[in-house]
């Protein structure tokens, strides 16, 4: 135990000072909510209903689909993981160790965010906070899994960006962040159930914001629960201790198991 506190205190030190992880779990959230908070809530005075479980869920995906692969895939490729399994180091103490000091990040985001929205933008705050908790932990338990599966199936940093990509870019547009998910075309709708980010705009607004749903947000816990248990599971499975374990890499097909708990919901849900 005395062991996984030192390194957990330890990545969260290097965390701090690593440029590139500074600018992906501080910088670019912060920055962009920022200029949303000046951009649209001039163009669009509704979004302020949402603005703050909208920024958010964008700290959330920044931090942990852009900013937890690349660290994993270097490690490995550097050959730190392999001195881990020498000294018998679990699987599951690497993969959470990037997990929890990513957490403890966006809690700290989390609190900046909703603390400074009522005060430059007029953002109304969470009308039922215990919802509002438990959703966000969701969501950052949901994204925080599919950033370790992401950094462990990837074989290279390039692929880490675009395996990200998939899923950071189609959040922003239809994950109703930004554009409500009622006003999607049925078609683009049904893709925008695949994505964590729907069903947390989804929660926040049935739960925590006291707003219309779109559909039932209970529903949408359940996923969010079910798919981080299962990108953690099937993170912890395929982990790789090393760039050079080929059968392994094979089975990253199995990554796509993570995924279920959307598909089913975009095939069930209204």
């Amino acid at each position: 135990m005395k062991a996984f506190v030192n390194h957990f205190s330890f990545e969260f030190r290097t965390g701090i000072r690593n440029r590139t992880l500074l600018l992906m779990t501080y910088l670019f959230p912060l920055g962009f909510y920022a200029m949303m908070g000046l951009l649209l809530t001039t163009v669009n005075p509704a979004f302020r209903e949402t603005m703050t479980p909208a920024m958010v869920v964008f700290a959330i995906l920044a931090s942990t689909l852009l900013g937890m692969p690349p660290p994993l895939v270097a490690a490995r490729e550097a050959g730190i993981f392999r001195s881990y399994k020498v000294n018998a180091v679990p699987a599951i103490s690497i993969l959470l160790i990037p997990g929890l000091t990513t957490f403890l990040h966006l809690v700290i985001l989390a609190v900046v965010i909703t603390a400074t929205a009522p005060l430059f933008f007029n953002a109304p705050l969470p009308v039922d906070w215990p919802s509002f908790v438990l959703i966000f932990i969701l969501m950052a338990f949901a994204c925080v899994g599919l950033g370790l599966l992401i950094g462990v199936i990837s074989p290279t940093s390039q692929m880490t960006v675009l395996w990200s990509q998939l899923i950071f870019l189609p959040s922003m547009i239809l994950g109703g962040l930004m554009l409500p998910y009622k006003l999607l075309p049925e078609a683009l709708g049904r893709v925008a159930l695949l994505l964590p980010a729907t069903h947390a705009m989804n929660a926040f607004r049935g739960l925590a914001q006291n707003l219309q749903a779109d559909f039932d947000p209970l529903w949408s816990i359940i996923i969010l629960l079910t798919g981080g248990v299962l990108a953690f599971g099937l993170a912890t499975c395929l982990f790789n201790w090393d760039s050079y374990n080929t059968k392994q890499r094979r089975r990253a097909l199995l990554a796509l198991l993570a995924l279920l708990p959307y598909v089913i919901g975009a095939f069930l849900l209204p």
